[in-house]
């Protein structure tokens, strides 16, 4: 310990850091000063921070955006499991995943771009939603899969044709869509916000009433990619989809995992869904069962195939971009299954207080935040 008589080191430089002032810790190793050093200004702090995330993502392991604990997944479900990595081992991002992270990487670069953005999603946050703001400045587009993985998936499913129609609910700019819109002769999407159907339209898709589009069925492929977590009514959408389907049709549905349901706009006003999915277990392959089980059976819905990609978002001036762990099912529609009472489809509204504290339960103890 110094004695009381010891003279205090102060700082001498425009520093005024005790932790990073050279005067102060002339004796300290650099590298030590260096590690420790923060910015002192606003945008110096966030290109700082940007610094470290970036680097975080780089170092990050991707092969785990392919990879699922068979350990933990049921043998009849593992027999429908198909690998959509690219490499050897089929746990590598494809071209088409890469040249999307390259671009998002440039963007989310660009300074003038991100305080652009930055401040016209300040001023228009008052107004609108967030998804209208991305669909108004050309931002936050999202990446599922490529046509190469599609078409594995529709192959894997027994799917041979015909390729007549397609609809992408909540398709956004109409980004994955546009990935496999050249192997069908029509094709039509629906979004909820103005500004991503303007989005789709420019694409030359048809834009259907987001309310009505069911009116244009059948549909010999249904897209419904990350929506069943997004609307506020999940069990009343997926008996419209199986109602639209073509004879022999197949409908994919993406879904992020762990099951987390947070609705933009809906009845409640509290941001939780009008209908309850009954999906139970714990972590992405616990809950993969529950889908499939609770989920998709009971709407005479068939599991044909299923997989695991990253889904992929646009980065910004926090980082590069933004990922979850999404799970592919390809569904076929099957006759009505009398397996099902009238009680067990009641399990899966929120209509009774014994549902609503099941809902909040599991909100609680499973939910994880994007």
């Amino acid at each position: 310990m110094a004695s009381a008589d010891a003279p205090v080191r102060r700082c001498t430089c425009d520093v005024r850091n005790l932790a990073t002032c050279s005067t102060v810790n002339q004796d300290i190793p650099t590298s030590r000063v260096v590690r420790n050093y923060r910015p002192h200004g606003s945008l110096a702090r966030l290109l700082y921070d940007k610094q470290k995330a970036d680097e975080q993502l780089e170092a990050y392991d991707k092969t785990q955006w392919y990879k699922v604990d068979k350990t933990k997944i049921r043998e009849d479900l593992l027999r429908l499991w198909i690998p959509l990595g690219a490499g050897l081992y089929h746990d590598q991002p494809d071209k088409t995943a890469e040249i999307f992270l390259m671009k998002s990487i440039e963007r989310s670069d660009s300074l003038p771009l991100q305080a652009w953005h930055s401040l016209a999603r300040s001023a228009l946050s008052w107004f609108i939603s967030r998804t209208s703001i991305n669909g108004l400045l050309g931002r936050g587009s999202m990446h599922v899969f490529s046509c190469e993985q599609f078409q594995k998936l529709m192959v894997a499913s027994g799917f041979l044709g015909p390729w007549h129609s397609l609809v992408d609910l909540g398709a956004g700019d109409g980004a994955t869509t546009a990935h496999v819109a050249h192997l069908f002769e029509k094709v039509y999407a629906t979004d909820i916000s103005a500004p991503m159907r303007w989005a789709l339209a420019k694409r030359k898709f048809t834009v259907l009433d987001v309310e009505k589009w069911y009116e244009n069925s059948p549909f010999n492929v249904i897209l419904c990619l990350n929506l069943l977590d997004r609307c506020d009514r999940p069990n009343t959408l997926l008996r419209r989809l199986k109602s639209s389907l073509a004879p022999g049709g197949r409908l994919v549905v993406a879904l992020v995992l762990p099951f987390s349901p947070y609705v933009e706009v809906g009845e409640r006003g509290d941001h939780k869904p009008s209908e309850y999915l009954p999906v139970k277990g714990n972590g992405l392959e616990g809950q993969i069962a529950s889908l499939v089980d609770r989920v998709f059976a009971p709407l005479s819905l068939r599991c044909l195939a299923w997989s695991k990609l990253p889904y992929l978002c646009e980065g910004d001036l926090g980082q590069a971009y933004y990922f979850l762990d999404d799970v592919v099912f390809v569904l076929e529609a099957q006759p009505d299954n009398s397996r099902y009472s009238t009680s067990e489809w009641m399990d899966t509204e929120l209509s009774g207080r014994k549902c609503c504290n099941i809902f909040e339960q599991q909100s609680g103890n499973e939910r994880n935040t994007a």
